[in-house]
C-alpha cells in the first residue's frame, strides 16, 4: 500500500435524529429517503456511501446502533426474494442491483452508545486501522458543482499536501452558531488554506475575534462542509479525550481532537466545489427535498 492511500471511509449513522422525531421513532435517520439524480429516491446512507466510493476508497464503513443493524443489513446486503424485484420496473431493479453492488464495499460496526461524532468515529478505529480514512458526516447529502465528486477533492488535496484535509465553504455570521469552524493562513486564496484553529457553533462574537478569514465578501468565515481526510493519530487523540471524559455539551465531540492533529501534524481546509445539504433537522431536509427534487426536474 502506497503512503498517504485513502482506501477506507467513515460514516458514522448511528445517530437518534432528536430534531427529527418522531419521524426517527420508526426510521433511522441516514435512511430518510432524499432524490438521487436518477429519477427515484433513494436512502440518504446510499447517496453518502456512492460519494464515498466516487472518492475512490474501497471499504466504506457505517456505524450504526445494534438495534439498526437488521435495517441496514437488509439495505446492503439482503438481495430482495424474487416475487419482489420481479415486480419492480426496471429502474426499480437497477436500483436493487446498485445496493447489493455497494454492500460489497460496506461494513458494519455498532456504537454501543450514542455518545457523539467524536465517540461514533472512535468505534471504528479497529476496523479502519493504522492508515488515514475519508470521513463523511451521516447527516448530509453532497453535490459537486464540478465533474470531480466533491470527496474526490478531498482526497486529492490530502494526497497533494499528505496531511489531514477538511472540506469548507464560507457562510455569513448570521449562520455561525449553528456551524463548525475553521481558520488559518491562505495557501492558495480563495482555495485552500493551512488550518490553525477550528471552533464548534462558536457565537459570532468569538467568530470575529479568533476565526475571520481575510477575502471573504462580507461579514463571512469558513464552516466545515462535512467531509474529512483524517491520519489515524485522530483516534489516539480520541481515546484520550474518551478516558478523560472530556465532553462538550453531554458528548464526546471530535473538535478538539481535530485541533490537537492540526496542531501536532498539521491540517488544509480546502474550499470544496460542491454543497452540502443537511438532512439533521425539519428545515434542513425540507429544503434538501426542494433543492434536490428540482435540480432533477430541470436536468
Amino acid at each position: 500500500m502506497q503512503t498517504g492511500t485513502v482506501r477506507k471511509a467513515v460514516i458514522p449513522a448511528a445517530g437518534f435524529g432528536t430534531r427529527l422525531f418522531p419521524a426517527t421513532r420508526v426510521v433511522q435517520k441516514a435512511l430518510l429517503p432524499v432524490p438521487d439524480g436518477r429519477g427515484g429516491l433513494a436512502p440518504a446512507v446510499q447517496m453518502i456511501a456512492e460519494e464515498a466510493l466516487a472518492g475512490g476508497v474501497e471499504t466504506v464503513i457505517i456505524v450504526v446502533r445494534a438495534e439498526d443493524l437488521p435495517a441496514f443489513r437488509a439495505l446492503f446486503h439482503e438481495p430482495l426474494p424474487g416475487d419482489l424485484l420481479s415486480r419492480l420496473p426496471a429502474a426499480g431493479q437497477e436500483s436493487a442491483r446498485r445496493l447489493l453492488d455497494i454492500g460489497r464495499h460496506v461494513e458494519l460496526v455498532v456504537q454501543p452508545r450514542q455518545d457523539g461524532l467524536g465517540d461514533a468515529v472512535y468505534c471504528a478505529r479497529e476496523t479502519v486501522g493504522g492508515e488515514p480514512f475519508l470521513l463523511l458526516l451521516g447527516d448530509r447529502v453532497y453535490r459537486s458543482r464540478t465533474r470531480t465528486p466533491c470527496a474526490r477533492q478531498l482526497v486529492d488535496a490530502f494526497t497533494r499536501g499528505g496531511c489531514s484535509a477538511v472540506s469548507l465553504y464560507p457562510v455569513p455570521a448570521a449562520e455561525v452558531e449553528r456551524r463548525g469552524l475553521a481558520a488559518g493562513r491562505w495557501l492558495e486564496p480563495g482555495r485552500l488554506i493551512e488550518v490553525s484553529a477550528f471552533a464548534e457553533k462558536p457565537t459570532p462574537q468569538v467568530a470575529r475575534e479568533r476565526l475571520r478569514m481575510p477575502g471573504l465578501p462580507g461579514d463571512g468565515f469558513l464552516a466545515l462542509f462535512g467531509q474529512y481526510v483524517l491520519e489515524p493519530q485522530i483516534f489516539h487523540y480520541l481515546e484520550e479525550s474518551i478516558a478523560a471524559g472530556a465532553r462538550e455539551r453531554g458528548e464526546f465531540q471530535i473538535t478538539t481532537a481535530l485541533d490537537r492533529l492540526c496542531a501536532e501534524r498539521g491540517c488544509l481546509g480546502l474550499l470544496v466545489e460542491g454543497d452540502s445539504y443537511d438532512i439533521g433537522s425539519v428545515e434542513g431536509y425540507l429544503h434538501t427535498l426542494q433543492v434536490l427534487g428540482s435540480r432533477h426536474h430541470r436536468e
